[in-house]
C-alpha cells in the first residue's frame, strides 16, 4: 500500500463499521429487573424476578384497599388554630348521670354538689302547682276548725302525715319506713292525747319527749355505721317534731285557726308568682296581712296573726327549696312544711290577741 495524502479515502481501505463486541457466556450479566432476557444467555428465573401479582394476596382480603390522597386531602383533617375539637361521633357512651345522695358510700357527685362547684345555686322553689295544693289544705284547715275539733283533725292528720314523709325524702333517705311510721306516729299520739287532755298544748312537749328517745332507741338496734345512724336519727327526730308540732292547729283558738290558715294559703300563691325572691317575699307577707285582716273581722289582730303565720310558712317553704329536692320533695314538703311551720305560731298568736 502507498501513502496517500490525510483525506483520501479513494485508494484506501475501507473501514469496518465499529461492533459491539459479543460478551462470552461465561461472563453474562444478569438482565435488569423488569427487561426481558439478554443476548447470549437466557435466566430462567428471570420471569420470577419481573412477575407483577395481579390477582389478591391475604393481605389484599384482610386490609380494604387504600385510595390515592391528594395533597388537599392530606391537609384538610387539621382543625383551625383556636378553635374546638369535632364533635363527639355519635352513639357514643353518654357520661354517667349525676344520682341522688346515698348513705351507702356511694361515691357520686349529686345535682347540689355539682351546682355548688360551679358556683350556681342549690335552691329550687316548689312552683305553683304545689302552692295550690298547699293553699286548698289550709282552706280545708279553716273550714274543718270553723266546724268543729273533729272535723279539723281530718286535714290536720293528712298533713302531719305528708310532714312526716316530706321531711325524710328531703333528706335524701328514701325508702325510710320505719322512721316515717315513727314520726307520724308520734303526731297521732299526741293528737289523741290533746284530745283527751281538752286541747292541752302540754301534751305537744310531753310526746315530743317521749318520741326523742324512742328515736334513739331504733337507732341503737341499727347496725349502720355510726355516722348513717346519727344522721338517721336526727331526720327521725326533726321529721316527728314537725309533725307533732303541726298539732298547734288542734291546740289553737278555732277564730286564730282560720285566720292562719288563710293567711298562709294567701301567701304561699302570691309566693309562688313569677317575681323576684326580694319582691315576691314582700308582696306574700301584704297578702297574708291583708287577708288575715279580712277573715278576722277587719282587725288588726287578724292581720298581725296572719302575717306571723306567713312569716313561719315561708321559712318551711324555703327549707323545701333547699339542696335541689325532686318532684316528690315538692309535692310532700313543699305542700306540708309552710302549713306545719305555721302551726305553733298560730297556736301562740292565737293565745296572744284573744
Amino acid at each position: 500500500m502507498t501513502n496517500q495524502p490525510y483525506g483520501g479515502y479513494g485508494a484506501q481501505e475501507p473501514y469496518a463499521p465499529y461492533q459491539q463486541p459479543q460478551p462470552q457466556p461465561q461472563a453474562q450479566a444478569w438482565p435488569a429487573q423488569g427487561q426481558g432476557p439478554g443476548q447470549g444467555y437466557d435466566d430462567p428465573f428471570a420471569d420470577q424476578h419481573t412477575q407483577q401479582w395481579q390477582g389478591q394476596t391475604w393481605e389484599t382480603q384482610m386490609q380494604p384497599p387504600v385510595a390515592p390522597v391528594t395533597a388537599a386531602e392530606e391537609t384538610s383533617y387539621l382543625p383551625p388554630q383556636g378553635v374546638a375539637g369535632p364533635a363527639p361521633v355519635a352513639g357514643a357512651e353518654p357520661e354517667p348521670g349525676y344520682g341522688p345522695a346515698t348513705l351507702g358510700g356511694n361515691a357520686r357527685v349529686t345535682d347540689a354538689q355539682r351546682a355548688r362547684a360551679e358556683g350556681r345555686s342549690p335552691i329550687i322553689e316548689p312552683g305553683l302547682q304545689p302552692a295550690v295544693l298547699t293553699a286548698v289544705l289550709g282552706l280545708l284547715l279553716a273550714g274543718g276548725a270553723a266546724l268543729g275539733t273533729y272535723a279539723l283533725l281530718v286535714p290536720l292528720v293528712v298533713l302531719q302525715g305528708v310532714t312526716a314523709a316530706g321531711w325524710f325524702r328531703l333528706n335524701g333517705m328514701w325508702p325510710a319506713r320505719q322512721g316515717i311510721a315513727l314520726g307520724f306516729l308520734g303526731a297521732l299520739v299526741a293528737d289523741a292525747a290533746m284530745l283527751v287532755a281538752d286541747r292541752s298544748p302540754g301534751v305537744i312537749l310531753g310526746t315530743l319527749g317521749v318520741w326523742v328517745l324512742l328515736s334513739l332507741m331504733l337507732q341503737l338496734r341499727s347496725h349502720a355505721d355510726p355516722d348513717e345512724r346519727m344522721y338517721g336519727l336526727m331526720a327521725t327526730v326533726v321529721a316527728a317534731a314537725l309533725a307533732i308540732a303541726a298539732g298547734g292547729y288542734l291546740a289553737a283558738d278555732a277564730d286564730a285557726v282560720v285566720v292562719g290558715a288563710v293567711a298562709v294559703a294567701a301567701a304561699m300563691v302570691a309566693r309562688a308568682l313569677p317575681l323576684p325572691t326580694a319582691v315576691s317575699v314582700v308582696v306574700a307577707l301584704a297578702v297574708a296581712g291583708g287577708a288575715g285582716f279580712a277573715v278576722g273581722g277587719m282587725e288588726t289582730d287578724g292581720a298581725l296573726i296572719g302575717a306571723g303565720a306567713a312569716v313561719c310558712a315561708l321559712i318551711g317553704h324555703r327549707v323545701a327549696s333547699y339542696d335541689y329536692p325532686s318532684r316528690f320533695v315538692h309535692f310532700t314538703a313543699g305542700v306540708a312544711l309552710p302549713l306545719a311551720a305555721a302551726g305553733p305560731a298560730v297556736y301562740i298568736l292565737g293565745r296572744i290577741f284573744a
